[in-house]
């Protein structure tokens, strides 16, 4: 692609490169100069103008942009996302329901690595997601750029993007007491972290603070997955929470994980079921650990004890006002 000024008389056919005010009108950057274009520059008094001009084997910013569109997202209905048509080299991707975004991240860097005009900017992988949210925006930042370029490009892209929708529908919330029982704004908090991504929270449930109770509970929830929120923290392996668990007949993944607020939840399962050992910070709605484990088991995203250390990038979340010991006094 050539830029730069050309006379007037050399000017059509090329890509206006600066809006320009004529008169009461403004021909806009990008737009292709035809003869009344020509005219209306010569009637300002313009002698030249600022252009791009495509060479051989490049492509228009929006052709090029649509064509990295329809190599991302060549199934946009199973991978659950939508396009936008493209205008001044963007294509946007937005969600079409409830999810968390699946990210092929080293395809993308690939990608983005071939030529700095051909972009790709997303999400974080597993960003939670809502209709109509915008997960992508691609950019060619040119107004043209070399097809060998974008075709390099592509080939290293593929299907890059997914929206991993709600794989469950409902949820069982057991609380535990000592003595009275807790009010309900833990249950008040989940209810809509559960709304969020389509899934019902089912009636409440409350049982003493001991380990058999905790296990006939667990045994006896109806919910496509189970929570737990106990009363006093749960600060090790064989505290109530897990110990229970382990009683039902159950299985801990993990107890721990590397994002604060949220360090002590625990992962297992029971059955087929998926169990979750709730922090503490849940009963806030604030961002905590427990967000980013329940919302990947709510679309069926595998979560294993190394998802779990990668969590960690990036774990450290704002502090809870709330919270009973905060991390600096």
């Amino acid at each position: 692609m050539r830029f730069g000024p050309v006379p007037l008389g050399e000017a059509e056919g090329a890509i206006l490169a600066h809006s320009l005010r004529l008169g009461g009108q403004v021909l806009r950057k990008g737009a292709m100069i035809g003869p009344a274009q020509v005219a209306g520059l010569q009637a300002a008094g313009l002698t030249e103008v600022v252009v791009a001009r495509l060479d051989p084997g490049d492509l228009h910013e929006d052709a090029a942009a649509a064509a990295v569109a329809a190599v991302l997202l060549p199934d946009p209905a199973g991978q659950g996302l939508r396009v936008t048509p493209a205008s001044t080299g963007r294509v946007n991707l937005h969600a079409t329901g409830p999810g968390v975004l699946r990210v092929d991240a080293p395809a993308i860097r690939a990608f983005n690595g071939v030529n700095p005009m051909i972009t790709l900017a997303c999400l974080p992988p597993y960003a939670r997601l809502a209709a109509g949210d915008m997960v992508a925006t691609v950019k060619i930042i040119a107004y043209g750029v070399p097809g060998a370029d974008l075709a390099r490009a592509c080939a290293l892209l593929g299907p890059a993007l997914a929206r991993a929708a709600p794989v469950h529908a409902t949820a069982t919330l057991i609380e535990t007491r000592l003595g009275a029982t807790p009010p309900p704004k833990g249950r008040t908090a989940l209810a809509g972290r559960l709304a969020r991504l389509g899934l019902t929270l089912g009636p409440r449930v409350v049982v003493a603070h001991e380990r058999q109770a905790l296990a006939q509970a667990l045994r006896d929830a109806t919910g496509d997955i189970v929570l737990v929120l106990t009363a006093s923290a749960t600060s090790d392996p064989e505290d109530v929470g897990p110990a229970a668990l382990r009683a039902a007949g159950g299985e801990v993944v993990q107890f721990g994980i590397p994002v604060d607020p949220g360090n002590l939840l625990f992962l297992g399962r029971l059955g087929q079921k998926p169990v979750i050992g709730l922090p503490g910070c849940a009963r806030s709605p604030a961002l905590n650990g427990a967000d980013f484990v329940l919302e990947r088991v709510a679309c069926g995203v595998s979560v294993t004890p190394g998802d779990l250390a990668a969590l960690g990038v990036g774990g450290l979340l704002k502090e809870i006002a709330s919270r009973p010991r905060p991390r600096t006094l």
